[in-house]
Order: structure tokens, then sequence, then C-alpha cells
């Protein structure tokens, strides 16, 4: 028989970083003589601790009784010495049983192995005592067994709860790298929700996924015991069970959860922007019985705002954001957290916020400032849980820019001649501008296009930044002429910008051939985020030829933006995807963005994580458009047609050329367009025209002035637009 004593001593195991949270908790239900190890702690009690263990811990995995501790040198050791423990007690040959083995020593070098071994001696000895033989059963036993080695001796165990105790029975299906319920009751632990609670503040989960957080918060502030809703234990199939103790301490427990329920509890709420997995929340809410407490909706991150349908002073917001573990996917997550932290400050300053993530630059990227952090093994990824006090809490600048007036512009004294009339050139146009772009409240624009054919650069404003491409100089032009006025460009545009000279790109604009376009010009990976009516788009300066933003169409965006409400949006070589941040800032079902570059594919995801919006809408596509479009089966509302001129890519078997091949591929894209949508169909090819037949099929209508604004007066043929619909 197995003693008394051996009853007494107990092992929860847990996730590493919960160790200290476990002791506090087993100290509540009345545990003694507790010693934290790592992963686990030890303690001693009667049977009914492991009861209430099993029933109320919220951090442990499993609760195991210790049988025996045996010598375990090598498998015959380890066979022999199981072999002596009287198995019957715990439980009859009838019965299936399994074997989880952990551990290794110079003769057991592999759990299976030493699994295999142990299952021989235990079956064995009912074989010698009884003539029968229990089964093996790995996928639900009757009988857990816990043999763990160490040091040639093996510590034997029941597993007393029989299968890990995050399983709280409320959740069968769950959204992408789920957080684990454990894991989530420690979180909520580590921010205080449980005194939060009590002080009647709020539960807001952002990208809630599957509720977990939610419902460990509700079930924290019901008083409901999370294993309430276990359909079985592994004690209830012992031998020595003691069943009207056990009836007893559940009955208990489902009193105090039906007294939780009828209780006015905080408020407690979710979003997520996928569809399918706020269903799935649903689900596990309505399974959790906590549905009058706990509610989700489909809502992007970017259109988060605090509920004002009750006032919430005070509360807590916690969330697991994605971890960007897939190759890539850290750049544009860096967004989403910036965006994260903006909202917590802006519509939530006086709360409390939990961010669990396991990269502490993406926990960075926030903008915030943590007053606390600890460390949690998510299986065995390291994980960090970050604590913020919004109140007084300031965002970081998530891009350093020159301020106007920075050390480094020459003195106007200095300037030669033809930079004092490039000076006044730049300061007129700047004074021309100002009142549309104060009433338009645009933010980048161009300033400067070749005005004065000898110096012929265009100057881009960027918010704090300024963006300057130098024509490449036609033959006959003398090269030293051409640098001296290049050099007159770069001392004015500091002083009559009030700009600081690091906070101007340079560049020379050249036809680009085939991927030259996407190459780096340099390795600075620095974006500025820019306003372009509501969306923020990422710009980069310095790194590529072309900033990520072409002012020229932000008319045509904006527009987009206008008219893309419950509509779905195809943008077809999509770029850096401005237009369809618009159009998915602007209410439209959906977007799906087609181009061949990687590299801007990349970019429209900072720019979606950017704006708090998830790609579950927002369908990304690497692909030749021509050929895409041939195999698609969807149709859309709105579609943006906006091929290069030219391109000869080493990604198509031939090359592209606008005026040569639009016939096809405006055919291509209308087969798509539903009755009564619109194809806005744009190209910058000088001396374009667009093909008679296409206008004989379809209503075609040029509104090209129509989307230019004042900053390209001067140059009206930097673009062409059509509208085009079914006839």
């Amino acid at each position: 028989m197995v003693e008394q004593e051996a009853a007494s001593q107990w092992f929860a195991a847990c996730p590493r970083g919960l160790e200290n949270l476990l002791v506090a908790e087993l100290e509540s239900l009345g545990a003694l003589s507790i010693r934290e190890t790592v992963a686990g702690v030890y303690f001693q009690g009667p049977p009914a601790i492991g009861y209430r263990a099993c029933l109320w811990s919220r951090l442990a995995n499993r609760i195991l009784r210790p049988v025996d501790t045996i010598e375990a040198k090598d498998g015959d050791e380890l066979y022999n010495n199981l072999k002596l423990i009287a198995w019957s007690s715990l439980f009859d040959a009838s019965q299936t049983f399994s074997i989880d083995f952990s551990g290794q020593s110079d003769s057991i070098r592999n759990t299976q192995y030493g699994a295999q071994r142990s299952k021989d001696a235990i079956v064995d000895w009912f074989v010698d005592q009884f003539g029968k033989r229990p089964s093996v059963e790995r996928k639900n036993p009757d009988i857990r067994l816990n043999i763990r080695l160490s040091k040639g001796r093996a510590i034997v165990s029941v597993d007393f709860s029989g299968g890990s105790l995050h399983q709280r029975g409320y959740r069968q299906k769950a959204g992408a790298a789920p957080l684990k319920e454990n894991l989530a009751a420690a979180i909520l632990l580590r921010a205080d929700w449980p005194g939060m609670a009590a002080r009647g503040g709020a539960l807001i989960d952002p990208m809630c996924g599957s509720a977990t957080l939610l419902l460990e918060g509700a079930m924290m502030a019901a008083d409901i015991a999370p294993g309430l809703a276990r359909r079985q234990f592994g004690f209830e199939r012992l031998k020595d069970h003691n069943v009207t103790q056990w009836k007893a301490l559940l009955a208990d427990a489902r009193g105090r959860a039906e007294r939780g329920k009828e209780c006015q509890l905080p408020q407690m709420r979710g979003y997520d922007a996928d569809p399918r997995v706020i269903r799935r929340a649903e689900e596990n809410i309505a399974r959790a019985g906590l549905q009058k407490h706990v509610r989700v909706s489909c809502k992007p991150l970017a259109e988060l705002k605090k509920p004002t349908h009750t006032p919430m002073p005070m509360g807590l917001l916690a969330c697991n954001p994605p971890y960007g573990e897939r190759l890539g996917e850290k750049e544009s997550l860096k967004f989403l957290y910036r965006e994260l932290g903006e909202i917590m400050v802006r519509e939530f300053p006086e709360w409390e916020a939990a961010v669990f993530t396991s990269d502490l630059d993406l926990g960075r990227a926030t903008g915030l400032r943590s007053h606390k952090r600890y460390g949690f093994y998510n299986g065995g990824l390291e994980t960090h849980l970050l604590l913020f006090n919004l109140e007084g809490n300031k965002l970081k600048q998530l891009q350093t820019q020159p301020a106007a007036g920075q050390s480094g512009a020459p003195n106007p004294g200095e300037l030669s001649e033809g930079a004092k009339m490039f000076a006044n050139r730049i300061r007129k146009n700047r004074k021309r501008l100002a009142s549309w772009r104060k009433r338009e409240e645009v933010h980048c624009y161009r300033l400067y296009d070749a005005d004065m054919p000898e110096y012929a650069v265009a100057v881009d404003i960027y918010g704090g930044a300024v963006h300057v491409a130098e024509y490449q100089a036609p033959k006959g032009i003398d090269p030293d002429a051409a640098d001296r006025r290049m050099g007159e460009v770069k001392a004015a545009l500091p002083e009559a910008l009030g700009v600081a000279a690091g906070a101007i790109a340079y560049k020379q604009r050249r036809r680009q051939r085939g991927a030259a376009q996407y190459e780096k010009q340099a390795s600075r990976d620095e974006y500025i985020s820019v306003l372009e009516g509501h969306a923020k788009l990422l710009v980069n300066l310095w790194d590529y030829l072309d900033t990520g933003l072409f002012l020229d169409h932000r008319p045509l965006r904006l527009r987009i933006a206008e008219q893309a409400k419950d509509k779905d949006f195809l943008n077809l070589f999509c770029y850096t995807g401005s237009a369809t941040v618009h159009a998915a800032i602007g209410g439209a079902r959906s977007t799906t963005s087609v181009d061949m570059s990687n590299t801007y594919l990349g970019w429209l995801r900072k720019n979606l994580a950017h704006n708090g919006l998830g790609e579950s809408h927002h369908e990304i596509v690497r692909a030749n458009c021509l050929q895409w479009l041939e195999k698609d089966e969807g149709s859309y509302d709105l579609i943006l047609l906006d091929p290069p001129s030219f391109s000869n890519s080493k990604n198509m078997d031939e090359s592209f050329d606008v005026q040569r091949d639009h016939t096809e591929l405006v055919r291509a894209a209308m087969s798509h367009l539903r009755p009564g949508g619109v194809l806005y169909f744009s190209n910058n090819r000088r001396g374009f025209k667009l093909d008679e037949s296409l206008q004989q099929v379809f209503s075609c209508k040029d509104i090209t002035n129509a989307t230019l604004d004042q900053d390209f007066q001067r140059n009206r043929k930097v673009h062409c637009c059509w509208e085009i619909a079914h006839g």
C-alpha cells in the first residue's frame, strides 16, 4: 500500500516564471511547507489540498502526488525498483494507464526507452500478482503516471490532475498562437486585475483572439473556480479517491460561481479584426456561461476607442499582440505596436496597461515607458510582460526629425547669387501654397519642380523633412555647371526652409530598368510617419529612389477613401499600398493588393500595421498583375490600376510597355469589376493615349485635372487618369 505520509507530499508544475505567483496561490488554498523550485512548487497537505489545487489553481499545469523515489541508475534498476511498488493500491488491472517520462542518464539516454522500461515493470507487476495486465492508453487513460529521472534517481508520481490544468474546458478552438489559460491568468495577476476589479475597474483587450484574457479575468472577478468546467480529473479514477469529500468541495465551488455570476461584474470588452476569431471567442464565452459579462466585437485596432456607454474612469487594457516569429514580420509589427501605444495614451490616459510579448524590441516600439517587466516562458519561448501606468506616460518620437532652425543652416550672407535666387523661389512657392495647405490639411506636397530650368530639381516636403530629386542633366550641359548649381541648391534649402541640412535627402532621378527601382540606394532604414487625410503613411527618404508615397496621386487616394465604404477594393501594381490604407480606413469591406515586389509588399504590411489594420480583411498578393487577373475569380466594386510606364523585371517573361499593353490590361481588370463599380486607371507615361477600342466598350472619363492638386499645377503632365465603368 502507498503510505498516507507519501500522499501528503505534493508537487505543482507550472510554466517557468510563475513559481512565486503559484506559491502565493497555494498558500491561499491552505498548502503547508511550501518550497519553490524551477517550474514548480513542492508543498504538503492532506488529500483535500490536492482536490482544492486541481479545482482552484489558475496557474498550475499539473498537480502530482509522489508515490515513491527509487534508485534508477540504468534501465534494469529502474525496472526492478518499479516492481517493488504496490500498484494495486492506486488502480486495477482492468484500468488503462499512461506514463509521462522525463529526464536522462548515462544509461537511459532517451525518454522513450525510460517510458518503455517503466511500462514493462508495471505491467509485469500486475501479471505476477493477479495474472492480468492493464492496457496502455496514451490519449485518454484512466491513470496518468509521471516519472522524472534526475541524478540516478526517479521520482514516481501519480498525475492527480489527469492532464494539464490550463485546459479549463471553455476553449475548444483558438486563433493563431493561442495564449494558454494559466499564462493569461498570470498576466492578470501580475497586473493586479483582481484588485482593480474589486475597485470597479474595467478590462479591455484590443486584440482579444479567442478571449482567453477576458474569460480568465471574468472568472477571477466572479469567483469561478478555473477547474469547474473540466469533465474529469485524474484523481477521480484512483482507488483511494474520497468521493464524498470531492463532492462537497465541488458543491461549494458551484455555489460560489452562481453567486458570482449574479453579481454586478466589471465591464469586460474585447475586440479583434478577424470575424472568424470573434466567432470562436463568442463560442468560448457561451461555453463558459459568461455572455452577460464578457462581450466581444469585430473591430480593428485602428478603430479602438474607450467605450462611452458607461463611465470607465479606470481599468486595465491587457493584450497579447502578435510576436512576429516569421521572417520579416517583426519590422511590420513594430508599427502595429506603435499604433497600440498611441491608442493607449490617447483613449485610456488614466488606465493601466499590460502587454505580453516575446520580443522586447516590439514592446519598446509602443513608444511608452513600462514601470515593471516580468519574464515568463510560453513553452520554450521566452516572453515578457510589460506593465504601463498610462497617466502622464509620454510617447517617444517615432522617428527623430531635425527641428526647424537647428544648427547647420548656413548664414544667408554666405549664399551665392544663384543660391539666393533659388532660396527666394522656394520661399515664394511656400507662401503661395500656404493657404491651400492649411485649408486642406496637407502635410506632404511638392514645393518646387524645376521652376527655374537651370535648377532642375523637384523639392518635396514630408512633414518636417525634405526630399530633393535632381533630374538628370541633358546631354550638352556642362557637368561642372550642373554640379555648381546643385551645390547652390544644397546651400539654399536649409536657410529657405528653416531645417537642418541633415533633414534633407538628395537623389538623382534616372530612368530605372528592371529591379533597379526596388534596390537600396542607402541602408539607413529610417521610416518617417506622415499624415495624409486620415491615413498615417510611412516614407523612407534615404534608402530607395522613390520615397514610398507618390504625392501627385494624393487627390485620387482621398477620392478612393471617400468611395470605399462597404466595398471590395482591388489595388493592382499596389506599390507601398498607400491607396489600400486609404480604402481600409474609409471602411472598405475588403482590400486585395497585388504587386511583384517583396520590398513594396513588406512596406504595405508596415503601413497597415502602422494604422492598426490587421491582414484578415486585407489580402496581400505577390504576383504578376496580368497573370493574376487571368486566374483570379474574384469581383470588386472599386479597382485602382496604376501600372509603371515601362518594366522589364526579371520576374516577367516579357517587358511591359503601358502604351503598347494597356488595352489587354484594362480589359482584364474590367472583367473583375462589378456592375456599378469604378476602375481608376492611371499612369505617368508622357503623351499617353487611351486606346479607342476601350472607349467604345466602356464608359471612359478623363479625370486627370481633377486628380492634380495645386502643388502640381505647374507640371500637369506628371500623370494621366481615367475613371472607367461598364457602359
